[in-house]
């Protein structure tokens, strides 16, 4: 059993292993997200915060708040507390390729010109895959002006998502891409600042999402392909198999799921087939 946390100093509050155990459930039922073990130091700090930022007397005090705030303003910030977020752009890539080199040419052939194609990114944390997406079908794909492409981008942390709106990013950011691509798609805004260009900002929609509400997911229709890499990892096989079969609803018909390169549809669901494009293994809609 987990021990009590220890009082550092007059204002924080005890959490005993049945407040956390409690907790981490509540966590669970609302995101999918499972906290293991590793996690528990974070994730006491991160509530701790949060309980000594609304003055809440006690666990009890808070957890009340977080149950049945009518806004939903402190689970919210509680959410993008708890969620972590660390990308570049161009990271791996090779999925990209596999996309202008398989999974849209294959679409294109269905598929008469004008149409639009739509991908969605999610999580997209603070925009450098969607972003980055959009780039490299602009540089890769020879058909990209034939057809509308529509990238959605979303993630369950506010923040992030207004960071990704805003398009500013550091040196960190940016280290993959070339200074042609630099040149071409930003501009340097200040020491370690480059903007985006307007209408790349402009092009994607943007949009805060629970991959596990099925309200949240029933927006999402006629998608071509998505990408959902290294956020399935963080939950367990029963939240893991329902958002799966949240994504094959919104999935047009012989769409395509990009997952993190540790992941793999075979151990969740059945409704997908394995495709392999070059070196890449993507998974498309059976059915």
């Amino acid at each position: 059993m987990r021990e009590a946390l220890r009082k550092s100093n007059e204002h924080h509050v005890t959490i005993t292993s049945e407040d956390y155990a409690k907790f981490c459930e509540f966590f669970y039922k609302k995101t999918g997200i499972v906290f293991t073990d590793k996690k528990g130091y974070f994730v006491e700090r991160r509530l701790q915060e949060r309980i000594e930022k609304t003055k809440s007397e006690s666990f009890r005090d808070y957890f009340s708040l977080l149950r049945f705030q009518m806004s939903g303003d402190e689970w919210q910030e509680l959410i993008n507390n708890m969620t972590v977020n660390e990308t570049y752009f161009l990271r791996e890539d090779y999925q990209f390729d596999a996309m202008s080199n398989g999974m849209l040419p294959e679409i294109a052939q269905e598929r008469p010109a004008g149409r639009s194609v739509k991908i969605w990114s999610l999580p997209c944390s603070t925009g450098e895959e969607p972003y980055s997406i959009a780039i490299h079908i602009l540089e890769k794909w020879a058909l990209a002006d034939s057809y509308a492409i529509e990238i959605c981008a979303s993630d369950i942390d506010t923040r992030v998502v207004t960071q990704a709106r805003r398009g500013v990013y550091g040196e960190r950011s940016l280290q993959r891409l070339s200074p042609e691509l630099r040149r071409k798609y930003f501009s340097k805004t200040g020491v370690d600042q480059y903007l985006i260009r307007e209408e790349l900002r402009e092009s994607i929609d943007f949009s805060v999402t629970n991959i596990i509400d099925p309200l949240h997911m029933s927006r999402y229709r006629s998608v071509d392909i998505i990408f959902c890499r290294n956020l399935l990892i963080y939950f367990d096989d029963i939240s893991r198999r329902g958002a799966v079969e949240l994504m094959y609803e919104c999935l047009s018909p012989g769409g395509f799921i990009c997952l993190g390169h540790s992941e793999s549809m075979s151990r969740i669901s059945s409704l997908f087939k394995p495709r392999k494009f070059g070196e890449t293994v993507v998974y498309q809609k059976a059915g």
